[in-house]
């Protein structure tokens, strides 16, 4: 039971891991090379873009005309976002300002000869085999790519998560100490008694007999 508790809990917190890597916002110093729009085949990665409650329309074969904004990081190797809006649905960014985003992301583009840099915080992973990009939140130029913005948004969530899960700990805790230990404890002093009085009868019983026994030789 205890090595499937333990694999239940690591089970868990991958799932958990995943969820907030997936969810929280990341920040990267990139150099934008190209935006543009492009029809997008949506199918079993309809759970990756957003929601057609959002605004977004597909057409009949599935296609959905979305933003995209090239990027290139620090070392070279190109990175691609989406640009779509999240409206009201998860993740909670309230983001309806694509149009604009995209306006200032074509604004900011530049070459390897006069690079721009830009902070992108976007979230969501990039997969290139599913089709998969992250999606862009904000933009904002950085002095260089050796700038990189700390994370604040981020950090603050996992503090409150932490601080959360650290009072659910707690209560846990206290829930346990006064009601689940002391039922315990009287459930396994019953027990104690019911088996003591068990012992007490078959010790008696093995007397009874054994006197019944030695009455019988005896006559």
């Amino acid at each position: 039971m205890r090595w499937f508790l333990t694999v239940l809990g690591v089970i868990f917190g991958i799932v958990v891991f995943l969820f907030l890597d997936y969810t929280l916002p990341a920040k990267q110093t990139v150099r934008i090379t190209n935006t543009y729009n492009r029809l997008t085949d949506i199918g079993a990665n309809a759970i990756f873009y957003a929601s057609p409650d959002t605004g977004t329309v597909q057409n009949a074969q599935g296609q959905r005309d979305v933003r995209f904004i090239d990027t290139v990081r620090p070392n070279g190797k190109p990175y691609v976002y989406r640009n779509e809006d999240t409206g009201w649905i998860w993740p909670p960014y309230f983001k309806y300002d694509s149009s604009n985003l995209h306006a200032q992301a074509t604004d900011l583009r530049s070459t390897s000869a006069n690079p721009e840099w830009v902070s992108v915080t976007s979230y969501g992973w990039r997969i290139a085999w599913l089709s998969i990009y992250p999606n862009a939140i904000a933009i904002k130029p950085v002095a260089g790519p050796e700038v990189k913005p700390f994370n604040w948004a981020a950090q603050i969530i996992l503090l409150i998560l932490g601080a959360l899960l650290f009072l659910i700990w707690r209560m846990w805790n206290q829930f346990r100490e006064r009601t689940i230990d002391p039922a315990v404890r009287s459930a396994d002093e019953a027990w104690d008694r019911i088996d003591a009085r068990a012992d007490a009868a078959r010790a008696s019983a093995r007397g009874r007999l054994r006197r019944g026994w030695d009455w019988l030789r005896g006559r």
